[in-house]
């Protein structure tokens, strides 16, 4: 009986100094929390940080005008329609870009909305009052019916990013079992 109990005693210590030890931990992450958020400026502490989940991602600040003076891009047309075309055919179309700020406009970007849509663009500053372009070219293949593509262009301006769009209706190539008959 005496070795029972012996044993429980011994294991309800272990228990104790075990939950110790784990409510030290929590109190020392929850401090090295609260460094962490004055550091980055928060001041405070979230009010239940046992509860709060940890994340390695810091929280993504909303962009800020840039000071200073700063290009403007101004493109011709916002919308092109390229109308009907065959699939499988290849068409493109040029957007012009002017720069109608006080500095210099450099285009960092054009990403589009799909992997049929290859965008090219002027890869040297656009001077103030000086043009460049950006050129959509869309590969048909694949495609039947009415498409709407987006091209977002980055450039160094307020704001960082314009969205060009185009449209097309695309026939279907024929199908071969409706070919003539003998």
């Amino acid at each position: 009986m005496k070795m029972g109990l012996k044993v429980l005693m011994v294991a309800a210590l272990a228990l104790v100094a075990y939950g110790c030890r784990d409510r030290a931990s929590e109190k020392k992450i929850a401090e090295l929390e609260s460094r962490l958020a004055q550091l980055e400026g928060n001041k405070t502490a979230p009010a239940n940080t046992a509860a709060a989940p940890a994340t390695n991602t810091p929280a993504a600040a909303p962009e800020e005008k840039p000071e200073g003076p700063l290009p403007v891009i101004e493109f011709s047309t916002l919308d092109h329609d390229f109308g009907t075309i065959p699939e499988g055919q290849k068409v493109s179309y040029t957007y012009v870009v002017k720069n109608t700020g006080k500095a210099p406009l450099l285009i960092q970007n054009a990403q589009p909305s799909c992997g049929c849509t290859v965008p090219d663009w002027t890869k040297t500053p656009i001077p103030v009052g000086g043009s460049g372009f950006v050129k959509a070219e869309f590969d048909t293949h694949g495609k039947s019916g009415i498409q709407n593509k987006t091209i977002t262009v980055t450039a160094n301006t307020w704001p960082k990013t314009t969205t060009i769009k185009f449209k097309a209706m695309v026939t279907p190539k024929p199908d071969g079992a409706n070919g003539p008959t003998k």
